[in-house]
């Protein structure tokens, strides 16, 4: 089965909104490594339609860049009930039964399902239960003051074993958690 992991930055203060804004000091070759290795056990990326539609807008323009052929060629699944089709390159429409769609998604054989940003979408998996198997946050030491956070207000409690642990030597904290299954 495979693992639907949530891959997010974040500012010490649990900021996820405009890491352009905060996060490229941050990223040196620890973090290269960890997103290389997150990018190296995922063949799937599930997103929430805000998210697709900015990657879209600009992945395809940065080949050669990080990253850019495994954003570019990487199977992506656009959980939305507003898009009619996603035309960046091997994307699919998930708007009929979300959950049981997801569910199936790790049934079949492959690498992890990555999602990135989607605030929404990360909302929503979570309060459904069961569909979250890792959280990982790469946690910058920046104290930004505003903007989204990713725990908002009005998930339920959700308690998690710590899987991994990691200090970059830019101050950065790699920390893995596994949601507890009742």
């Amino acid at each position: 089965m495979r693992k639907l992991v949530v891959v997010e930055f974040l500012t010490a203060d649990g900021v996820m909104e405009a890491p352009n804004e905060w996060h490229n000091q941050y990223f040196d070759e620890d973090m290269a490594r960890a997103v290389t290795a997150r990018m190296q056990a995922s063949d799937a990326l599930l997103l929430g339609r805000t998210t697709y539609e900015g990657f879209a807008a600009a992945w395809p323009a940065m080949a050669g860049e990080p990253g850019a052929d495994f954003m570019n060629s990487v199977a992506k699944y656009v959980v939305s009930s507003t898009l009619d089709k996603a035309e960046w390159n091997n994307s699919t429409v998930v708007s009929e039964d979300p959950a049981g769609a997801i569910a199936r998604l790790k049934e079949e054989p492959g690498g992890d399902i990555t999602v990135m940003g989607s605030a929404t979408l990360v909302h929503w998996l979570l309060a459904q239960g069961g569909l979250v198997d890792e959280i990982a946050l790469l946690i910058d030491p920046v104290v930004v003051g505003r903007g989204k956070r990713l725990f908002q207000e009005g998930l339920p409690t959700i308690p998690l074993r710590l899987v991994a642990s990691e200090t970059f030597g830019s101050g950065v904290q790699h920390v893995v958690y596994a949601p507890q299954r009742p």
